[in-house]
């Protein structure tokens, strides 16, 4: 069966995290992905793990599902070509700050006056038309911007500010970029026409901190304090058991009377501090506290059969090897394995979500850089005359499968 997207063709002029994760999403859904590359290419090809050059690990997990073609956009002729090429699609991404795209002639205003069809989609750190528009941003610094970092000083050593171990920002904001896009298309479906999609990491990532966090400043004048004092404690972690770690979260009554039960603490179950969700949330810390001592009673074999039984959530702690062997992920299938034409045996994870009618679906493995940059261009129009004179120009390139 066909993808959601299938027909739908992307351009995609995206580096890192932020955008190819996002796209590789699209490619999931069946778009077809063209991702446009310098001569040094993505950084991903050269981050993390490797067994050849310029595929490493970075690049694997982010760039399913996708053709890839090297332009040089220092050259007027390879943007012109970028520029022909985002004509034959639906939807065209970039990471480029407003600035940049200026200076390349790469404007929103220029594509959409050419293409009024396009669903021109804009993804950078921080909102157009404010101070910091123009201001270079990673994940780690959109962290540090957004409060998420500062959240993190309640749980470090010495109570510094930290950075989450992995990178949150490139993640959430890539979510809003696929529901974008998606919008935009049906915005398309509906009205035959196009628009600008703008999105920015830094507010993207302060709208999720905010869900929770925002507190007594939901409502003006300030009502009470900002944050939420159940995730803002640092005993909210998983428990030691006698032989391992257990995460817990006992949430109604009833689990809370389960939870005493199992462990032989009926006196806990008049004890004021755990008689509403409201008591409890107020008084997390304590609760907190009292749990992490009931949880070291007993192993995390005795915990899980119990638990369960009672219905109370519970997961004991996977380190990232023990995901490799997961019961949950392999009954689903989630790990999935293809033979590459160059890096061999690979592991890929499974498209989250499934669809009933039009599924995900890997057609597709990671490119060579530049792997498809004739193909690509003989699509848009260029002759063999042309492509050969913007390769000896080296207006475009590519490595070869040999």
């Amino acid at each position: 069966m066909a993808g959601a997207l299938d027909g739908i063709r992307v351009v995609d002029l995206t580096t890192v995290v932020l955008g190819p994760w996002a796209t590789q999403m699209l490619g999931d859904m069946g778009a077809d992905v063209i991702k446009v590359e310098t001569h040094q290419g993505d950084t991903t090809r050269h981050t993390g793990e490797k067994k050849n050059p310029k595929m490493a690990s970075f690049f694997m997990m982010t760039n399913r599902n996708k053709r890839s073609i090297i332009l040089d956009l220092r050259q007027q002729e390879g943007r012109d070509a970028l520029f022909k090429l985002v004509g034959t699609a639906d939807v065209f991404v970039h990471n480029m700050r407003p600035s940049v795209a200026a200076k390349l002639g790469l404007d929103d205003e220029k594509f959409m006056k050419a293409y009024p069809h396009l669903v021109y989609v804009k993804t950078y750190g921080y909102r157009s038309g404010a101070p910091q528009e123009n201001q270079p941003a990673y994940d780690d610094i959109i962290q540090a911007a957004s409060g998420l970092a500062d959240l993190q000083t309640i749980v470090s050593e010495g109570g510094h500010p930290r950075y989450l171990p992995t990178i949150a920002a490139d993640k959430a904001a890539a979510f809003h970029i696929v529901s974008g896009a998606l919008a935009g298309l049906l915005h398309k479906q509906r009205t035959g026409e196009g628009q600008v999609i703008e999105v920015p990491m830094f507010e993207s990532l302060v709208d999720y901190v905010m869900v929770e966090h925002a507190g007594g400043a939901a409502f003006e004048p300030a009502s009470g304090e900002m944050g939420y004092a159940r995730i803002l404690n640092s005993k909210r972690k998983p428990y030691q058991t006698k032989d391992g770690y257990l995460a817990v979260l006992p949430y109604s009554d009833q689990n809370w009377d389960s939870v005493f039960r199992i462990a032989g603490r009926e006196d806990l179950r008049d004890n004021p501090l755990f008689a509403s969700l409201a008591s409890r949330t107020k008084h997390s810390a304590e609760i907190y506290g009292v749990l992490e001592e009931i949880i070291a009673t007993r192993t995390t074999e005795e915990w899980e059969r119990d638990l369960n039984e009672a219905s109370v959530a519970n997961q004991r702690v996977n380190t990232k090897e023990d995901l490799l062997n997961n019961e949950q992920l392999n009954a689903t299938d989630f790990w999935k394995f293809a033979d590459h034409p160059t890096e061999g045996r690979i592991r890929m994870t499974d498209p989250p979500v499934r669809f009933s009618k039009s599924p995900n679906s890997i057609r597709r493995l990671q490119p060579l850089h530049g792997q498809h940059s004739e193909e690509v261009l003989a699509e848009a129009g260029y002759s063999q005359e042309e492509i050969t004179a913007m390769l000896e120009a080296r207006v475009t390139g590519g490595d070869k499968l040999s």
